[in-house]
């Protein structure tokens, strides 16, 4: 067993693509994701959603998703140091709260007001044995077991009303911010934001929906070309399927972990 992890290692295929409202509209997506594979097989990842309220809501996602990946990148984090459940959460927290300062920083730059680059922000550590979370807003995470069991380990925040959400800019954010930490031996993981969620999701009990995330799971372990499957994906969030059902801007970002 011991050899059979050690020559696991994550494939990731991950995209952003705009809404056919924000098309029409001629507008930009505002959705942003990022992620990185650190030494010893530990996959980093970030989804954002800029909010179409904030006049640069896009520039908010960017910052958000990248300082985050940056943040954790830059703590030289291995599997060993991760088994301790306080050092992911400090290591996600300083995350969240660096990519916090980064956009109120921008703001204060581009003489907008932080809400001008509202967004909401996703941030997930993943090794064979763990998938560590921190979330502010809507959209998901998700990750499978050997077993096969398919877990949410956020839940959208979605507020009070209809289309309303926590936004990383929000005084309360990072107070009332989810935190996550699942130890089991992992297969899979997977991001979305907020435009995928009646697809993606049973709302009604929480529970991510097994005929959306199971073809994808698959469709990455068996990519051979990098570049084709983002390709796909793409495609894929921009088929009629999809755009029948939702026309929000949509990130999607699937992990797994093949030889």
């Amino acid at each position: 067993m011991e050899i059979s992890e050690q020559i696991l290692n994550w494939r990731v295929v991950a995209a952003s693509v705009c809404g056919t409202s924000h098309v029409k509209n001629k507008q930009l997506c505002q959705d942003a994701h990022h992620w990185q594979l650190l030494p010893d097989n530990i996959l980093v990842a970030a989804a954002a959603d800029g909010a179409g309220s904030a006049v640069q809501g896009k520039v908010g996602a960017m910052i958000a998703v990248e300082t985050a990946v940056e943040s954790i990148s830059n703590k030289e984090i291995t599997q060993e140091t991760l088994i301790d459940d306080a050092l992911v959460r400090s290591v996600l927290a300083e995350a969240m709260l660096s990519a916090a300062k980064a956009v109120e920083e921008e703001a204060v730059a581009c003489e907008k007001q932080p809400m001008d680059l509202a967004t909401t922000l996703i941030i997930m550590i993943a090794t064979p044995e763990l998938v560590a979370v921190a979330q502010v807003g809507d959209g998901v995470a998700v990750a499978k077991d050997e077993g096969g069991n398919l877990l949410a380990l956020t839940i959208p925040d979605n507020g009070e009303y209809i289309n309303e959400t926590t936004f990383l800019t929000s005084p309360a954010a990072l107070k009332t911010a989810q935190l996550k930490i699942w130890r089991q031996p992992i297969v899979n993981v997977g991001m979305i934001t907020d435009g995928l969620e009646m697809l993606a999701m049973n709302m009604a009990v929480g529970a991510p929906h097994k005929p959306f995330f199971m073809p994808l799971f698959e469709f990455v372990a068996n990519a051979q070309d990098k570049s084709v499957a983002q390709e796909q994906l793409v495609k894929f969030l921009r088929s009629d399927k999809i755009t029948q059902r939702t026309d929000d801007d949509l990130t999607l970002i699937i992990g797994a972990l093949r030889d």
